[in-house]
């Protein structure tokens, strides 16, 4: 996420702006024949607007929706769990590169997961069949904290029991005895698997040492006040319905708590409850979570690859990332027979918008056009230019520097170090370290270590980062510069 954002106003927006929004959310729910569809836009981590339309069954004598019905939100669950492991691992609890069966010994007993023929008696097994690469000699097929977050594990998408969205949930011990299987060699593919976050959900759950509908409340939805928010839906919780494709009609659809499976896609929220999250994911995390470990979390790490699309969606650890015309975007979606539900935070502007329906499907992008319109009518200013603090222990750091015979300027921009242009080529900026060293913060360049290197009088003549020499002109031959290789004795010619 952005380490300095613009300033934005928290207070609400305009009437004119307010009811652009309510008219689209209207339009939305009888263009689509949706029963009920309610959203809350946040700015600045505060809601600025929410609203609804249309009825809970979607019959005039039910009950209005309101922002403060509740909905199965669906697979945004899978956003709190994967926070919660980051914070298993924040507390020394365990490492993302960690193999599952490190912790679940039922899984491998530390061995991961395993070959089809049982070698080791793992619990989830290597598929035999021909879709993906097979081990050799049973050897073992280790899955990593970190793919399960990513769905980048192998691991089967649903369980082998009947359609678990709509019948009663199994056990964490019958879910391993249905034997789900990896469908690819892991770390090799994206591949979504909401098996995978009933595996994580028990992770959770065993080094709590408590029920994980127990833990995300104690760890996420009290500290935030998300009272709204809950495992199980409430009294006067919508109605899950599926409408008719071709006719005005609704049918009910079953709700069953998932057991197992409940990490993968459980909870029940209302958009003002909800709209606390997507506050969170923009940075306003009260203190549950490090910054920089938030970033980390929603960072990409592997592309949905859809053929024939381009790729335009990604996903990080337990997150969902959107890249629309270089544009970022954080969230998830969530879908469950009767329910859909969408949360969407823009990167740059802390802006965010929650989308919740009772229908099984036809929900446009609503959530888009809310933002769209907030964005368009009311944008947020861009925060003054302002003078920094005097750095002159800096000041002769600043100007061109010289890669090879490739030009690069570099500025400092209040206490970085920029290099080039960040987001173009292995342009980046660097923060300073206790050891007066430099740190890339982002592409190419990030976590690698820049250092300055000083003639007798204390000038800087060379750059070291990455083994690469940065120097004041190109080829420097100055007898205080080390460029890698040496140079031509001949120089310039």
């Amino acid at each position: 996420m952005p380490e300095d954002r613009p300033a934005t106003d928290d207070g609400p927006l305009l009437e004119g702006t307010r009811r652009a929004l309510d008219a689209r959310l209207a339009e939305e729910q009888a263009r689509r024949r949706v029963p009920s569809v309610t959203a809350a836009v946040v700015r600045g981590g505060a809601v600025v607007w929410s609203g609804a339309a249309g009825h809970l069954d979607g019959t005039a004598d039910s009950p209005l929706a309101t922002p403060r019905t509740q909905y199965r939100i669906g697979s945004i669950t899978k956003t709190f769990v994967g926070t919660q492991v980051l914070q298993l691992r924040d507390a020394g609890r365990l490492d993302l590169n960690d193999r599952i069966g490190d912790h679940l010994p039922e899984l491998g007993g530390g061995a991961g997961l395993r070959a089809a023929n049982g070698t080791g008696g793992g619990a989830l097994r290597r598929g035999s069949g021909t879709t993906g690469p097979r081990a050799a000699n049973g050897t073992d097929l280790p899955v990593t904290v970190a793919q399960l977050l990513s769905h980048t594990s192998g691991l089967q998408a649903e369980t082998n029991g009947p359609w678990w969205e709509r019948t009663p949930g199994e056990a964490w011990d019958e879910l391993l005895a249905a034997g789900p299987r990896l469908l690819f060699t892991p770390g090799t593919r994206f591949h979504y698997s909401n098996t995978g976050f009933g595996v994580l959900g028990e992770l959770v759950s065993r080094l709590r040492g408590q029920p994980w509908h127990d833990t995300v409340h104690e760890d996420l939805l009290e500290p935030l006040g998300m009272t709204a928010t809950t495992h199980r839906p409430s009294d006067d919780a919508a109605p899950g319905l599926a409408v008719h494709p071709f006719a005005d009609l609704a049918h009910v659809e079953p709700e069953h708590d998932a057991a197992a499976l409940a990490p993968a896609g459980q909870l029940w929220s209302s958009a003002e409850d909800l709209a606390r999250w997507a506050a969170f994911a923009a940075g306003h995390t009260a203190g549950l979570l490090e910054d920089a470990t938030l970033r980390e979390m929603l960072r990409p790490v592997a592309v949905s690859d859809v053929t024939g699309q381009p790729w335009t969606g990604a996903h990080a650890l337990g997150w969902q990332v959107w890249n629309v015309a270089g544009r970022r975007y954080v969230g998830h979606g969530g879908s469950m027979p009767g329910f859909l539900a969408s949360l969407r935070v823009d990167v740059e502007s802390g802006d965010g918008v929650v989308v919740l329906a009772n229908t099984t499907s036809g929900l446009g992008p609503v959530g888009t056009d809310l933002l769209d319109l907030v964005r368009e009518r009311e944008p947020v200013a861009a925060p003054p230019w302002r003078r920094a603090p005097a750095q002159h222990d800096l000041l002769d750091l600043v100007g061109d520097w010289f890669w090879g015979t490739s030009r690069y300027t570099v500025r400092l921009d209040g206490d970085r170090l920029v290099l080039g242009e960040p987001g173009q080529g292995r342009g980046a900026r660097f923060a300073s370290t206790a050891d007066g060293a430099w740190v890339g913060l982002e592409g190419y360049y990030e976590n690698e270590r820049l250092t300055v290197r000083r003639d007798a009088d204390g000038r800087p003549v060379q750059l070291d980062l990455a083994t690469f020499a940065f120097t004041r002109t190109p080829y420097d031959a100055s007898p205080d510069v080390e460029v890698p290789g040496g140079l031509d004795e001949a120089g310039w010619s």
